[in-house]
């Protein structure tokens, strides 16, 4: 496991990059704008409740930045590109807006970081799972914190192969984001010697998946590859077992699960079930601190990306406090230098924007394991980070050769 012990902090590091100067803060407020999927199909794994992770790691820097204040702004970007670009934009040009974060659905956050590369401000991209944002998408402006498409799908897969899954059929949700996964998980089955049946592809925010159940249930595979998240997981997985796929022997793989998709399944249909997690509640004594309060706010303990949320605009902060200022290419050099902290661990934050840390592979409990309203989860193998990620000599990103 990458542990917290790290002997250079921020001022270490920073005393040979710049010496602070605080109170050089644009209008003297440092303005954090949270982007995400409010009231669609990804809302209880980001949209209000990382509003609140936000808020919670401004309250923290309350008092420390020379007098400047955090304000902490949202909007809902609808899961459309264009709706994203467009309010990050307003909010660069008019609000103040100093750095975006969160940003779910890869197709958006791929657009607003083109905003952010133009306008040459900060993206903190802790929602987007598509590994393009720190691969061949990166920008010298972005850090890329959330877990993505090839760390999960890697751990998950490998151990569903293991256990005897050679044969595959993928129900993909029809964008960037769905089809990164699935050719992520085509290459790791093909390479372990496994064979991909078929595939079908659905809109996003599908609640009828009959005819893609069907499918994936008359293509006789072992495994059936959910390459799709939120909502859509959520339909997918309760409709297969209502169309007799588990009866069959057919077995559901989630290549992109998060602790509310579980809750809103219930232990009853979700046992079984492996995924792959950077985050989970009850990890770590640090995890479960912090997490408690997080429910004590918000009702419901945090998803992987809301706590993610959390962690990198605490991070971003710290940069601004060490360099006291919130000048993008002065702040990125500040989180670029010092490792991250993510409960429990730290890791550093590569060339290309990626967040390396270590993940675990879980298996969801039986309704009969479970001790609590949120005891979802057991442990079956810890994946260290420099095996979870791409690895940087392989990554697409133009700033590892060198380029922008």
């Amino acid at each position: 496991m990458m542990q917290g012990g790290f002997l250079l902090t921020f001022a270490a590091v920073l005393a040979a990059v710049a010496a602070p100067a605080m109170a050089q803060v644009s209008d003297n407020v440092v303005r954090i704008g949270v982007l995400n999927d409010q009231s669609g199909p990804y809302a209880d794994l980001s949209g209000p409740g990382s509003v609140v992770a936000a808020r919670m790691a401004a309250e923290e820097f309350e008092g420390k930045l020379g007098g400047a204040k955090v304000e902490i702004v949202a909007a809902d970007h609808q899961n459309k590109p264009d709706i994203g670009s467009t309010i990050v934009r307003e909010w660069f040009d008019t609000r103040g807006v100093d750095a975006v974060a969160d940003v779910p659905t890869s197709s958006v956050a791929l657009s607003v970081q083109e905003v952010a590369r133009q306008k040459q401000k900060i993206f903190l991209v802790s929602g987007a799972a598509s590994e393009a944002m720190s691969g061949k998408a990166c920008s010298p402006f972005s850090i890329h914190t959330a877990d993505d498409t090839y760390a999960l799908t890697h751990g998950t897969v490998k151990a569903a192969v293991e256990n005897g899954a050679d044969t595959w059929f993928f129900i993909t949700a029809d964008y960037t984001f769905g089809h990164l996964i699935e050719e992520q998980s085509r290459k790791l089955i093909e390479a372990a010697g496994g064979k991909v049946l078929g595939a079908v592809r659905h809109p996003q925010n599908t609640r009828d998946f009959a005819q893609y159940v069907l499918q994936a249930k008359a293509s006789g595979a072992k495994a059936i590859g959910l390459a799709n998240a939120g909502a859509d997981t959520v339909n997918a997985i309760k409709q297969a077992g209502e169309f007799g796929l588990y009866a069959g022997g057919q077995r559901l793989v989630g290549l992109i699960l998060f602790i509310s998709e579980i809750k809103a399944l219930g232990l009853k249909d979700a046992q079984g079930l492996l995924l792959t997690e950077g985050f989970y509640w009850d990890m770590n004594d640090e995890a479960r601190a912090w997490s408690k309060r997080f429910e004590a706010r918000f009702g419901r303990m945090p998803t992987r990306e809301q706590a993610t949320t959390y962690a990198t605009i605490v991070h971003y902060l710290k940069g601004v406090a060490s360099v006291g200022t919130d000048d993008p290419v002065k702040v990125m050099q500040a989180m670029k230098a010092a490792p991250m902290a993510f409960f429990g661990q730290s890791g550093p934050i590569r060339a290309d924007g990626r967040f390396v840390h270590d993940l675990m592979l879980y298996q969801v409990k039986s309704p009969e394991e479970s001790k609590g309203e949120w005891d979802f989860y057991k442990p079956v193998r810890a994946i260290a980070g420099q095996d979870a990620f791409v690895p940087l000599d392989k990554s697409e990103c133009p700033l590892v050769r060198g380029g922008q």
